[in-house]
């Protein structure tokens, strides 16, 4: 009579160990390997049937032969891990997990296992980093599978608790430390202080058009940079009234600031293409002066006009009333460029109505100015029933030179010239 080959006398074995069989099952499997001795499958399989009967020293035996007979092989080293946690053998699974880590770093399993091994074993600090570092992992997983969604949201609860002690302990110390320090000098440290605690993220310029290197990513521009604001600010009523003036007229010269090409596909700017939500009133466009409304805003071109602003022929100046209509939202987004700060001066702003910059939200003060980047996702949401009117208008990113901001308009100049330069939208 032939003896069963492996296959069978393996299908046998599992048979027998889900009836609890333990005896039956360990028969087959020593059949089987009397006919492939060194085979790591059937030693790791006699491994996973002592853990699961209780017997660890026997499985931790059965593992090491298997990982002798293939020691490249991490699901070896994570099984051996598993039976030696269930053998309190802390140094013993902490090897193994790290053995089977230093073959696939992306054995998720192992990852959570020695994220478990460090909670346990107290090394909070290595244990706050592993936790922190599967829960961003997870977090773009495919969690259609129950088990990964699981994991992801343990993940995030231990690294949660971690990061709550850890404000708990350092909060105190740095909240002393920034008493008596004014926005601007805080301003960076609580952006960097926030992201350490998992609060807020860091933004960076993304630019639709062209980006110029080594500037900062700065999300609001210090004030400081743009000492002609507080000139800006004594015309605030005068520019107020005359976009006042044009919506008491009618709204001439405003329209949507969103227009796409027909046959566009669906996306973020669906909502607001050629809706009134989002209207706009040009003073300035691409540089040129929109001259209908040079003769109707005086005031607001004289004060336009005292300020040295961003100036790329057929690109720049920009300058126009912006209107937000009551509960519009205009999406997360980026602009055009880095080398341009766009300036808001609030002019009519209702309760309801903020401004977020990268992992910053302000509120809009009536007649008080700011600059920000605009190649930072930013948006703006009026949830109030009224209009928001603010005068917004592009100057020079700050960071950029006298001498470079030179050498970009005689680039723009030569790039024109050749008949080849990329169309860029520059309308702010």
């Amino acid at each position: 009579m032939t003896a069963p080959d492996i296959q069978t006398l393996v299908q046998t074995a599992n048979a027998a160990r889900q009836k609890g069989d333990f005896a039956g099952a360990r028969k087959a499997l020593g059949a089987a390997l009397a006919q492939s001795p060194d085979n790591p499958g059937l030693l790791n399989s006699l491994g996973v049937l002592e853990h699961d009967a209780g017997q660890f020293a026997d499985a931790v035996d059965w593992y090491r032969r298997a990982i002798a007979a293939d020691a490249n092989a991490p699901v070896l080293w994570l099984n051996l891990a598993k039976t030696l946690r269930s053998a309190e053998d802390e140094a013993g699974e902490l090897q193994a997990l790290d053995a089977a880590l230093a073959l696939d770093q992306g054995l998720l399993m192992a990852q959570v296992r020695k994220a478990e091994w460090l909670d346990r074993n107290g090394r909070e600090a290595e244990a706050f980093a592993q936790w922190s570092g599967l829960s961003q992992w997870l977090s773009t997983a495919d969690l259609s599978q129950p088990a990964l969604a699981d994991l992801k949201s343990l993940a995030e609860t231990r690294a949660k608790a971690y990061s709550a002690r850890f404000a708990a302990a350092v909060e105190p110390v740095v909240d002393a430390a920034l008493s008596g320090l004014d926005y601007e000098e805080r301003r960076r440290f609580d952006a960097f202080f926030g992201a350490t605690l998992g609060r807020r993220r860091i933004y960076e310029n993304e630019c639709a058009g062209l980006k110029f290197p080594m500037l900062p990513a700065d999300e609001y521009f210090p004030r400081s940079h743009f000492p002609w604001m507080d000139r800006l600010e004594t015309h605030f009523e005068a520019i107020r009234d005359e976009v006042l003036g044009l919506l008491d007229a009618g709204g001439a010269g405003f329209a949507p600031y969103v227009s796409m090409p027909p046959g566009t596909p669906e996306n973020k700017w669906s909502e607001l293409s050629d809706s009134n939500r989002w209207d706009a009133c040009y003073i300035w466009k691409y540089g040129q002066a929109v001259e209908a409304m040079h003769a109707r805003c005086p005031r607001t071109v004289a004060a336009l006009s005292e300020i040295e602003r961003f100036d790329i022929e057929g690109r720049g100046p920009t300058a126009f009333f912006s209107l937000l209509r009551p509960h519009t939202r205009i999406p997360p987004h980026t602009g055009v460029s880095n080398m341009r700060a766009i300036i808001h001066l609030p002019l009519v702003v209702p309760d309801g109505c903020s401004f977020r910059v990268g992992g910053e939200t302000r509120l809009w003060e009536p007649g008080k100015a700011f600059a920000f980047d605009d190649s930072i996702d930013h948006e703006a949401r009026n949830d109030s029933a009224e209009v928001r009117a603010i005068l917004i208008f592009d100057v020079w990113n700050p960071h950029i030179t006298p001498a470079e901001r030179d050498l970009i308009r005689n680039y723009y100049r030569a790039a024109d010239a050749s008949g080849l330069a990329p169309m860029e939208d520059f309308s702010a």
